[in-house]
């Protein structure tokens, strides 16, 4: 009788307890939804947005990136809501070749690099450079740390991928300024995806790789190895450019409605980075599959530490300086003498009715963090700002 009794109590509780969650799930469900009518609301009166027509509203427009922390944007803006709350059906494609599913019609609106964009235009692919998404190279030479000068890698493993001599512009201006050999030959030499070359490294079958965040800052925080150098947005004293927005003209020809509505959800991705870094990096450490910790310590680097990197303001003057240092290594020789306005068209970004980047920065970024702010104060006030309470 008794444990009838404890049973039967115990079936209740359970009960109620799913009783209670499922109103808390229809809660939060309701929060969700009012948020997203709220942000709608905003956007449509900030922004003065007209009704999309009904084939523009029930287009679902094809969005491809790569798993970089350049190019974090493409996922804010799936999971802040801001597609959505602008009236887009967006199908975004994590870690795709946006260039050749482009050239095959599969895909609207990609976030790519910008030497791969170049290659693609000759072979025929109709594709332009849209908006600005990153500049400089902000990428990272990873270390073990048995590794403590860079002679110390000659002879070691170490993964530049194909032919760096002549396609890793991070390679050949690192080799020079370390003084090590340029040769890849001088070493053991892998291609690898920076996810792969992390493990690796982690697990001692790998010395050395470069590559993009969050790669760099996961080998910090595990302590599995060091960035022994950081290319940032300088090349040969001048800012340099890196990853951009590309479409197909197609899809802007067809649609300009959805794409200066894209173009609009891409700045205001990025401005969402820079209000709420907390946030976005919770969407980053999801989508990326890192520790948060990871995910903040990316954040700062892009927003604070290395400049305001991540940017939809696109400058022609620093692509043609990429192109400049790339003659000077002769890296990249089928593209870098191209002539970069036959490769940018951003009428349609001009269009949308953006906020101007640098503006935005001086009146709503920099009072709150100014350049310079360390990983602890940055972080301290990223927290403070979203109301995060420490742990």
């Amino acid at each position: 009788m008794k444990n009838s009794k404890v049973c039967i109590m115990a079936a209740l509780l359970i009960g109620i307890l799913l009783i209670a969650v499922g109103c808390a799930n229809g809660q939060t469900s309701q929060q969700s939804e009012e948020v997203k009518s709220d942000l709608a609301s905003e956007l449509e009166e900030s922004y003065d947005l007209k009704p999309l027509s009904e084939t523009d509203a029930n287009y679902t427009i094809n969005m491809g990136y790569y798993n970089c922390d350049h190019m974090t944007a493409a996922c804010i803006g799936q999971d802040a809501g801001i597609y959505e709350a602008l009236g887009l059906k967006v199908k975004l494609t994590g870690n795709g070749n946006v260039p050749e599913a482009m050239a095959a019609g599969k895909m609207d609106v990609g976030y790519a690099g910008w030497t791969t964009t170049l290659r693609a235009v000759p072979k025929g692919t109709p594709l332009f450079i849209a908006a600005q998404n990153h500049t400089g190279g902000s990428e990272y030479l990873v270390v073990s740390n048995d590794i403590k000068e860079p002679e110390d890698l000659i002879g070691k493993k170490i993964s530049l991928g194909t032919d760096p001599e002549t396609e890793n512009l991070n390679w050949a201006e690192w080799a020079d300024q370390l003084e090590i050999p340029l040769d890849s030959s001088k070493y053991e030499n892998f291609t690898m995806g920076d996810k792969d070359e992390y493990f690796a490294l982690k697990a001692g079958k790998l010395d050395a790789y470069i590559c993009c965040d969050p790669w760099g800052s996961m080998a910090e925080y595990e302590d599995s190895g060091w960035c022994m150098r950081t290319q940032t947005t300088m090349r040969d004293g001048e800012l340099g450019t890196c990853c951009k927005v590309a479409m197909h003209r197609d899809f802007a020809e067809e649609h300009p409605e959805l794409a200066k509505r894209i173009l609009l959800a891409h700045t205001l991705s990025v401005q969402y980075m820079y209000q709420h870094p907390y946030k976005a990096a919770e969407i980053f450490a999801e989508n990326y599959s890192v520790p948060l910790e990871v995910a903040l310590m990316t954040f700062w680097k892009k927003l604070n530490n290395e400049g305001r990197t991540i940017s939809w303001d696109l400058n022609i003057d620093e692509l043609k300086n990429q192109l400049k240092v790339m003659q000077k290594y002769g890296v990249q020789n089928d593209v870098n003498t191209v002539n970069v306005e036959d490769y940018v068209d951003t009428s349609y970004m001009d269009a949308c009715g953006a906020k101007d980047f640098n503006t935005f920065i001086k009146e709503e970024v920099d009072p709150e963090f100014p350049l310079g702010m360390s990983y602890e104060d940055w972080k301290a006030k990223v927290m403070e700002l979203d109301n995060i309470k420490p742990s």
